[in-house]
């Protein structure tokens, strides 16, 4: 989705102002305007522009100058074009000097002003995305920048941080959606080994032989297709982690030659001799019971014992609700920064809605459901009715028949959700509180169609 940049036109002379208002708004941009410094001022309280155009000579006591200073201290990074009549040497300096970004002279031509926001809104763009990947950065891989107040995931981190400078083997549960990854990075980033690669690898996404090649590499010629030697995760993480994310799903095969990189701490390559020590912390996630499934025989119990070292549970985002208002405030900000909308709040009504949603996808899930939001959102906080797909959801009921085996009840299940999410498979995977990769299987595995 395109950003939709905002700009203020502030002229006394109202010709002249729509006019420059109607060429940004052919552009594309989302323009006001103002008669007079105070009335700009006043619009700058409320709304942060990407750019303001604005007269130099204004009567009412508050020229451009003084408009400017006023804007630059509400806003010390704004983008401000002086615009003038009565081009002096004397006025230019003072008005690059308080802070101007340019300095032009009317008449406007249409084409250097279209150019010259252009430029401005590029180098925007580019600030814009250099801040939200820090913040990403800070929340991926710092403790203190995991949103949460809840009792019970203010104790999760705090196991988190006790173990992150250990060696231990870490199995982190909870159902898809929670944040497992979050955690395992955050363990890495906060302890001795975070200067060190940190290796994710999903279980889930790969079949078992490509899994295997994933994981340990292979030697050239090991099979058609192997041109030459590559490296595999577990050698690439030397030093730091490897997270191997639904560890649940891998089969009989590769639970053996895990169960040896984690007893002897090196593994061979797929059609090689040499032995190939390594140094890595394993931390494993699943929303499996890999207990029960130890019991049933479906997992080697002793390589259980050897994850299970230090166990962390992620509760669900229905058990710590009060959770619900910080998340859904961080996403508002971070998500309407990205897609350049001003969504600025929550309305009650819908942070009611929030509150009372049962969030099957979890916290992944809120965050698609902001996003989705915020997309349709018209103004400037999103109220209920954006979220209405969210009391669609609750309302919906299957019509289950008698006599359906849990293969075909799972079937009816995926289409109604995929009908309710218009196809979308993303949304549809978070709402059913499975991941995206796990999803497209069932739907080629039950040949429905989207």
């Amino acid at each position: 989705m395109k950003p939709q940049w905002q700009i203020l036109v502030v002229d006394d002379e109202e010709i002249m102002c729509e006019s420059l208002a109607a060429w940004l708004r052919e552009d594309g941009y989302l323009v006001d305007t103002a008669s007079s410094g105070r009335e700009a001022v006043e619009l700058a309280k409320k709304t942060d522009y990407a750019i303001y155009f604005i007269d130099l000579k204004m009567p009412g006591g508050m020229d451009g100058i003084d408009t400017l200073m006023e804007i630059r201290r509400l806003h010390p990074d704004a983008s401000i074009i002086i615009i003038t009549a009565y081009a002096t040497v004397d006025t230019a300096i003072t008005a690059i000097k308080e802070g101007a970004q340019e300095y032009i002279v009317k008449p406007c031509n249409p084409e250097e002003i279209s150019l010259l926001v252009s430029r401005i809104i590029k180098v925007k763009r580019l600030q814009r995305e250099n801040l939200i990947l820090r913040k990403k950065l800070q929340r991926r891989y710092q403790f203190h920048d995991i949103i949460c107040k809840s009792p019970r995931m203010l104790e999760v981190l705090e196991l988190a941080r006790e173990v992150s400078s250990l060696r231990s083997t870490v199995l982190i549960r909870g159902e898809s959606g929670t944040g497992k990854e979050l955690v395992a990075r955050a363990i890495h980033f906060s302890g001795s080994r975070a200067q060190k690669p940190f290796i994710a690898v999903s279980c889930a996404a790969l079949a078992e032989t490509l899994l295997e090649s994933e994981l340990f590499g292979y030697e050239k010629g090991a099979f058609t297709g192997a041109a030459e030697r590559k490296k595999g995760k577990f050698e690439l993480a030397d030093g730091g982690t490897i997270f191997l994310d639904e560890i649940g799903d891998i089969g009989p095969k590769l639970q053996a030659d895990l169960l040896r990189v984690l007893q002897e701490r090196s593994f061979y390559r797929i059609g090689g001799t040499g032995e190939i020590q390594v140094d890595v912390r394993v931390i494993a996630a699943t929303h499996k019971d890999l207990r029960a499934l130890a019991d049933e025989g479906r997992f080697r119990e002793d390589l259980f014992y050897r994850l299970n070292v230090i166990e962390i549970f992620i509760p669900p985002l229905r058990e710590r609700r009060e959770d619900i208002p910080l998340l859904a405030e961080h996403f508002v900000e971070r998500i309407s920064h990205e897609l350049g909308k001003p969504v600025e709040d929550i309305a009650q009504d819908a942070m009611r809605l929030l509150m009372d949603h049962s969030w099957p996808g979890n916290v992944r899930e809120l965050e698609n459901a902001i996003e989705r939001a915020i997309v349709s959102c018209r103004g400037r906080t999103l109220t209920a009715d954006d979220f209405s797909f969210l009391r669609n959801n609750g309302a919906a009921k299957i019509q289950i028949p008698d006599n359906l085996t849990l293969a075909e009840m799972e079937k009816l299940m995926i289409e109604a959700t995929l009908r309710r999410t218009g196809g979308n498979v993303k949304e549809a995977a978070a709402s059913l509180g499975i991941d995206r990769s796990t999803l497209y299987e069932k739907l080629k595995r039950y040949g429905i169609e989207r």
